[in-house]
């Protein structure tokens, strides 16, 4: 079976980064999206950037930013990867010179492989629960039998997960990653050492 990748996202802490990294886990995300609880400034994001070891993808997660603070973040956050969660169109994603992924909302009309089109150059497709009116977060699943079987895009499942769910997800869904951020943490934005570790174990197993 492919080994299947792990994001940790929106983590707001020194100590929350270089335990993730310590348990192995593959990309660290910095939620860059001020109405967000867990959200960071460029500041706050240098520290937690400089903590984070070699072979651990840092990624910075935007909602229909400006091109100004993106590039802005770039000047002073060290970034390998971008994720763009609002209604970011293709010419606005790539033009950064970084590797993008695309959030898609999962609501009841839209079909991944077919809205994937829209974004030739994503190098993934991280897809999320769909609450009307917040981008993400939200720690609700969604139908995971909609989570396309074909291997054409690296499809990343988030919304709703934690240690009790994730390897039946995995099972069902058998993606090239998943992504976590609630179904870890002890308080918004503050990691639980025994939730995080519990995670990454049942992903492993």
């Amino acid at each position: 079976m492919a080994v299947v990748r792990i994001k940790i996202c929106g983590l707001t802490r020194v100590e929350d980064v270089r335990l993730a990294a310590r348990l192995g886990v593959d990309a660290l995300g910095f939620v860059f999206y001020a109405p967000s609880p867990r959200a960071v400034t460029p500041e706050q994001a240098q520290i937690l950037a400089a903590a984070t070891p070699p072979f651990v993808t840092r990624v910075g997660l935007f909602v229909n930013p400006s091109v100004e603070q993106v590039e802005q973040t770039l000047r002073q956050v060290p970034l390998e990867l971008l994720q763009f969660h609002g209604d970011e169109p293709e010419a606005f994603c790539r033009q950064f010179g970084r590797p993008y992924i695309k959030a898609l909302r999962m609501r009841p009309d839209v079909q991944p492989e077919q809205a994937a089109l829209a974004w030739p150059s994503a190098q993934g497709f991280l897809l999320d629960a769909y609450t009307p009116g917040v981008p993400g977060g939200t720690g609700a699943c969604f139908d995971w039998q909609r989570v396309p079987r074909s291997q054409a895009q690296n499809w990343i499942v988030a919304g709703g997960l934690d240690a009790e769910n994730v390897a039946a997800c995995i099972a069902q869904t058998q993606p090239y990653a998943v992504d976590v951020s609630g179904g870890v943490e002890q308080s918004r934005g503050i990691k639980c050492p025994t939730q995080l570790e519990a995670f990454i174990k049942a992903v492993r197993c």
